[in-house]
């Protein structure tokens, strides 16, 4: 399993370029970045757009770590303290642009599956509109023709405890008795299926990434390239 990359990997890098005599590829594994990019930064055709940041005092990498890099190319530097993501607690639901396509899926699912949950519950936990919750159900959405309903838990939406709380939370307002499946092997194919899909998410995040990466390191090539070749003549 791979560690984290540093908070900011781009400034991260581009301090060490600075500041050490790391080898471009260890840098790059150490950031999480294409070996091309760490060289455009040291090439000056890239270290200009960023403000170094010094890993060192942000206590995600010791002067040791560093300088067993640089008596051994071959040495791979560890991360000493793991970076503090910072966590949204206020505020409404976000929800990526790539799942936004699928809340009306997941309302629907909703409004037919557990009529009970009130509108604002549904709207805290997808992150929509009373306004769309009610167009979907009175079937007067724009795009109607085309919604599906769907487990809002398995597009991604929302967690299956945060569903479950709220579907008990209304069930016990309207005095609903629970009814609930004791199932247990329906309970794990549902949790299986559930990790089978964030796993899939995480893998195209992840080609997305180094996609991004691969096309920027290699426009930072061509645009050294052409440099050259402009200098040359």
């Amino acid at each position: 399993m791979s560690q984290p990359t540093p908070l900011m990997p781009h400034a991260t890098a581009s301090w060490l370029v600075d500041n050490t005599a790391l080898t471009f590829e260890q840098i790059a594994e150490f950031c999480g970045l294409h070996m091309l990019e760490v060289q455009a930064m040291a090439d000056d055709l890239a270290s200009s757009k960023y403000t170094g940041r010094d890993p060192v005092r942000a206590g995600e990498l010791t002067m040791d770590e560093i300088e067993k890099g640089q008596k051994n190319p071959e040495y791979k530097l560890k991360m000493h303290k793991v970076p503090v993501t910072v966590s949204r607690t206020k505020g409404p639901r976000y929800t990526p642009v790539s799942k936004r396509q699928d809340k009306p899926d997941g309302i629907a699912w909703i409004l037919r599956n557990h009529p009970e949950v009130s509108d604002a519950q549904i709207g805290k936990l997808i992150g929509t509109t009373r306004n769309t919750i009610a167009a979907i159900r009175d079937r007067s959405h724009w795009n109607i023709a085309n919604i599906t309903p769907k487990d809002p838990v398995t597009l991604g939406l929302c967690s299956q405890r945060e569903l479950d709380a709220i579907v008990a939370k209304a069930a016990k307002k309207a005095g609903i008795e629970d009814e609930v499946v004791s199932d247990e092997r329906l309970v794990d194919d549902r949790e299986a299926l559930i990790e089978e899909l964030r796993a899939e998410r995480e893998a195209a995040v992840k080609a997305a990434s180094e996609a991004a990466q691969e096309a920027e390191a290699a426009a930072w090539l061509e645009a050294k390239r052409a440099a050259e070749a402009e200098s040359g003549e």
